[in-house]
C-alpha cells in the first residue's frame, strides 16, 4: 500500500475505530489556559506542564491578572519547565499584549495569535483547533517525525511544509483529530530513538518499517 491517499484512509479507518475520542493531554478549561499551557509545552512534556499550571492558573486566572505579574513572579511557578526564563518573559509580554490590543480576549485567528510574543504557528494551530473548534493541523516534532516515517509527506523539510501536505490529504472533518492521532502515535509508539515497531498497528503502510 504505497499511495498516500490509501495510507490516509488506512490511518483514519484504524484510529476512528480505536481512538475516536482522542484529545489533548494538556489540562485546560479555557482558550487562555490552553494558550498558556501550549506555550509552556514547547520542548517540554505535557506531564510536566500539567504539574505547574494548576498553581499558575489559581494565582493568575485571567490574562488581566497575568499581565500584572512580573517575569520573576511568573518564573517562580514555571521554573521546572524547559527554558523557564524565556517562557516567563513570553507569558508576561503575551498577557500584556492581550490586554492592550485584544481586550483581554485570546484572538481566534492565525494572524492575531502569531502576533503574540512566544506564539508560533504550531501553538496558534493548537489554540485554533481545540479552543475554537477550527480545522487545523498543528505540527510538532512527533507529527513531523511520524508523517515522514509513514511516508505521508514528500520533500517536506519544515513543519510548515508538513502541515500544508497533511491539510491537503486528510479529510477536513477529521483533520484536528488526526493531529492527536499522529502526535500520540509518535509519543508512545513511533518514538524517536526506539520506535516500537513490534506493536505498531500501522506497519502495513509504513515506509520505514523493516521486518526483523
Amino acid at each position: 500500500m504505497k499511495k498516500r491517499k490509501d495510507k490516509i484512509k488506512f490511518i483514519v479507518d484504524y484510529f476512528e475505530e480505536h481512538q475516536p475520542n482522542v484529545h489533548s493531554e494538556l489540562q485546560y478549561t479555557s482558550a487562555y489556559q490552553l494558550l498558556v499551557a501550549t506555550m509552556l509545552a514547547a520542548q517540554c512534556t505535557d506531564k510536566r506542564v500539567n504539574m505547574v499550571t494548576p498553581a499558575l492558573f489559581d494565582t493568575y486566572p485571567t490574562p488581566a491578572a497575568l499581565s500584572q505579574a512580573t517575569e520573576d513572579e511568573i518564573l517562580t511557578f514555571i521554573k521546572s519547565v524547559s527554558y523557564p526564563n524565556s517562557k516567563s518573559a513570553h507569558l508576561s509580554a503575551m498577557a500584556k499584549m492581550l490586554m492592550a490590543e485584544f481586550g483581554g480576549e485570546v484572538p481566534d485567528t492565525m494572524e492575531g495569535l502569531t502576533r503574540l510574543p512566544g506564539v508560533g504557528r504550531k501553538t496558534a494551530n493548537v489554540v485554533l483547533a481545540f479552543a475554537f473548534g477550527q480545522t487545523a493541523m498543528p505540527v510538532d516534532t512527533h507529527v513531523f517525525r511520524v508523517a515522514h516515517r509513514l511516508g505521508l509527506v514528500k520533500d517536506a523539510h519544515t513543519p510548515d511544509a508538513v502541515e500544508k501536505q497533511l491539510v491537503a490529504q486528510f479529510p477536513r472533518e477529521v483533520l484536528s483529530k488526526a493531529h492527536h492521532w499522529l502526535l500520540l502515535h509518535g509519543r508512545y509508539i513511533c518514538m524517536a530513538r526506539k520506535p516500537h515497531c513490534e506493536t505498531c498497528p500501522l506497519t502495513a503502510i509504513c515506509d520505514s518499517f523493516v521486518k526483523p
